[in-house]
């Protein structure tokens, strides 16, 4: 596998939190697609309109975080759940801590960065919107 992309389901705030992604990670919005921009959007509730059908911030050749809003009117609900975790490769220590402090921000620290029993400098914890994540480097 070359890359993997982790797509996100929030409820009405996926612009916050890609706007937040952005501002840890970089790169660019190659989509930001409202509900209104699509087809058939007449049928949806004025209330939800605004909300992003599709969000995809390019940060790299090798990473693409991708979100959506549940939308309530359309019966979908979401529930935050511990099912998966999002695993960021970095280049170095610095970089990963840095990140690790700014997504982490509040958010649960589950395990604080250190040097691991494998050798890797890794640390986990979901972030103050309930996205699970593990920051590893690998000097080797």
């Amino acid at each position: 596998m070359l890359s993997t992309t982790p797509y996100l389901h929030f409820m009405g705030n996926t612009e916050e939190a890609m706007t937040f992604y952005k501002s840890v990670l970089g790169g660019e919005f190659t989509i930001f697609h409202r509900f209104r921009d699509v087809p058939g959007s007449e049928k949806i509730p004025a209330e939800d309109q605004e909300k992003i059908i599709h969000a995809s911030l390019t940060v790299n050749a090798n990473f693409t975080l991708m979100a959506t809003d549940y939308l309530s009117s359309m019966d979908q609900h979401l529930v935050l759940g511990n099912n998966f975790h999002i695993c960021l490769h970095t280049e170095s220590e610095a970089e990963t801590e840095r990140i690790f402090e700014s997504l982490s921000r509040g958010g649960k620290v589950e395990m604080p960065l250190n040097t691991t029993f494998w050798g890797a400098y890794f640390g986990m914890f979901s972030d103050r919107f309930g996205v699970h994540w593990m920051l590893s480097f690998n000097a080797s």
